[in-house]
């Protein structure tokens, strides 16, 4: 279907994308948001995922869709490990854990996307409930447990699948008995590198996730070390990244980092999810006591493993900066501290779908701000 009463997203003038996402912003927090709050979040994730479905397999709706909410600059491209992004946001891994929302993230405004974790086997998740909102923290409550379809059917259905922003396939062990065992573990992780390494742009081996029967045991270096040769055996030419805890103290994070560079590892995702219930930023009440925490009360575990990593590291390793991202204050104090690309769900869910196309305009303005050109320009200036 030809679409042609609607003007690209991009030949939009700034005033005008500011007024659209206004708009937006009102009707979210006003008429949508307050609907999807009185609801169980599950249930509202889930109708959400089949609604971006069905506006994915239309081209009118996509078009609307980007109408709506893209924006696109030039100072905000770049080339990261050998593959272009449009803009630096991304979507975290966790949020489009079968892939079904592909074809509908690019309209959204996203500049990648990360999907899964996706598990060498199927996996029915933990029991529910599994998902709670923490308003008063701007937070998520998660125990997911790696809920997804396996690698052997998502990596059916996305061979041969052309993408329009750069994908990143999450990958991670099983969440169940038998993988308490760490061999079994590892090749439940190795089969899953394989089967996932020839879909998408760059790969990450999640080695964080807080909601699993056998914990998280490759902080451990010797099982990291163990679980990186088994990956090295299989050959990949795309970038791999590792995705780590926000709760790691500086000792257990010097010890991963030493590991990372014996192994072909190419970034780290700073950070995955919060399993302390002592953070000052966690303000609500009845917290549950099972599940990993999004949003705000990650923000400074996330922004301050960025910094660490940095200064350590310097540019041998790419970083990507995720926890606490709800405004573009947020997203470039990441890249400042030496964070290239962002990922980002809970500032989404709690101010809208638009704060994608805010969070870029508004890192082009403090792009002009700092007198920098471009966003690659800005990445670690903060860091002394």
């Amino acid at each position: 279907m030809q679409v042609r009463f609607l003007p690209r997203a991009q030949n939009m003038k700034e005033g005008d994308i500011s007024f659209r996402n206004k708009i937006t912003r009102f009707i979210y927090k006003h008429i949508l948001k307050p609907v999807f709050f009185h609801n169980d979040p599950e249930r509202v994730h889930d109708s959400m995922t089949r609604i971006g479905v069905y506006l994915g397999n239309h081209p009118f709706f996509k078009k609307l869709t980007k109408f709506l909410f893209d924006y696109e600059n030039p100072s905000l491209e770049q080339k990261v490990l050998g593959v272009r992004f449009k803009n630096p946001i991304g979507l975290s891994a966790g949020f489009d854990k079968n892939a079904e929302l592909t074809d509908i993230l690019p309209s959204v405004g996203f500049g990648f996307a990360e999907v899964g974790s996706i598990t060498g086997d199927v996996c029915g998740g933990n029991p529910k409930p599994r998902l709670w909102r923490l308003p008063e923290s701007k937070g998520l409550v998660v125990y997911y447990g790696l809920k997804n379809d396996g690698c052997e059917s998502i990596s059916k259905k996305l061979q041969n699948k052309t993408f329009s922003i750069p994908i990143g396939i999450s990958v991670a062990m099983t969440n169940c008995k038998d993988n308490i065992v760490i061999k079994n573990a590892v090749r439940d992780f190795a089969k899953a590198f394989k089967i996932m390494k020839s879909v998408g742009d760059y790969i990450t081996v999640n080695i964080s996730c807080p909601n699993t029967e056998g914990g998280q045991p490759f902080i451990s270096p010797h099982n990291l070390d163990y679980l990186l040769d088994l990956i090295d055996e299989i050959q990949i030419e795309k970038p791999v990244f590792v995705k780590i805890s926000p709760d790691l103290s500086h000792s257990e994070l010097d010890s991963i980092l030493d590991i990372l560079k014996l192994h072909r590892v190419h970034g780290i995702i700073c950070t995955n999810l919060t399993k302390k219930r002592d953070n000052p930023n966690i303000l609500d009440n009845n917290v549950p006591k099972v599940g990993g925490i999004s949003g705000k009360a990650v923000q400074n575990l996330s922004d301050n493993m960025i910094s660490y990593i940095y200064k350590k590291e310097r540019n041998r390793f790419v970083i990507i900066g995720s926890g606490g991202v709800f405004t573009a204050e947020d997203a470039y104090k990441k890249i400042k501290l030496g964070a290239s690309l962002i990922q980002m769900i809970t500032g989404m869910i709690f101010e809208g779908p638009q704060v994608i196309s805010e969070i870029n305009q508004g890192l082009v303005k403090l792009l002009k701000q700092n007198g920098f050109k471009n966003i690659s320009e800005a990445v670690g200036t903060g860091v002394i």
